[in-house]
């Protein structure tokens, strides 16, 4: 019973270490960054002032870019109401 006991322990050693790699060169597989409404491709978000909010990105050159909010819309013209003519009172 004992031998069959050092068997299974030696196969498994046997079979466990043929699944390890020793190789230093093994490709690093990355799954690429989701890329939802509003995102720049092949960029990092950023949040410089730590609030939770995306304030820029940084491209692959390392620069930093601001997001910069349109402008507002023009305000709406006055509604011009006419004075009600005739007599009062």
């Amino acid at each position: 019973m004992k031998t069959v006991h050092i068997a299974l322990l030696g196969l498994a050693t046997i079979g466990l270490g043929a699944c390890a790699s020793y190789s230093d060169d093994d490709d690093v597989y990355v799954a690429p960054a989701p890329v939802g409404p509003g995102a720049v491709v092949g960029t990092v978000a950023a949040d410089v002032d730590g609030d939770g909010m995306i304030d820029g990105y940084y491209d692959a050159n390392g620069n930093y870019t601001a997001w910069v909010a349109p402008p507002c819309p023009p305000a709406p013209a006055p509604v011009y109401v006419p004075e009600p003519t005739g007599e009062r009172g």
